[in-house]
């Protein structure tokens, strides 16, 4: 990884820009998943924490230090938030975000076409269902929520009892799962 396109990218997404998001998010996924699933051993549970790592990640990226190794970082946000999990479940608390951290999300602008929605709109409907079918349920979820029943972010996160953030994130994974799905069966 070159440091300083990395960095370039760290700068674009304290900006808000989405396409560095979806740079960071598609560079870092299997490492912090890859963690994830060597501490838990169950696939969807490493899913879960690494979808709260980037959502966390991105609404605090400004707090993000240079002269630290992001992927360091991005690891240590995943292990902290795994043994919250564990403190929490272990006292039997609930998860629930505070409204006060829903009112904080960092906004991840979501009104320009990735280059996985013009590949995802190509299709044709029946086509696209069949490929949808190919991702795990919680993604063929939020992609019908988003897409085929037109729910805000805010929508979905209530309908899912979820943050906004870990919305975003899933949905940036559920988009480029399916556009390799779709590139992969255009071969």
């Amino acid at each position: 990884m070159n440091k300083k396109k990395l960095l370039e990218q760290i700068q674009l997404a304290k900006h808000g820009k989405q396409s560095a998001f979806n740079f960071l998010l598609d560079t870092y996924w299997n490492e912090v998943y890859g963690f994830q699933l060597s501490r838990l051993k169950n696939e969807y549970e490493a899913e879960e924490i690494t979808i709260e790592t980037f959502a966390k990640a991105f609404d605090k990226i400004n707090t993000f230090k240079e002269e630290y190794t992001f992927s360091t970082w991005l690891i240590t946000i995943s292990k902290n938030l795994h043994i919250d999990k564990i403190r929490k479940s272990n006292s039997g608390i609930q998860t629930q975000s505070s409204e006060a951290m829903q009112q904080q999300v960092q906004k991840i602008a979501d009104d320009s076409p990735s280059p996985e929605d013009n590949l995802i709109t190509q299709q044709n409907l029946a086509e696209l269902l069949r490929l949808i079918k190919m991702l795990k349920p919680h993604y063929q979820e939020v992609i019908n929520l988003r897409y085929f029943q037109e729910m805000s972010y805010k929508e979905i996160s209530e309908k899912l009892n979820e943050p906004i953030n870990n919305v975003k994130v899933k949905l940036l994974r559920s988009k480029k799962l399916l556009a390799e799905i779709i590139s992969s069966n255009r071969s």
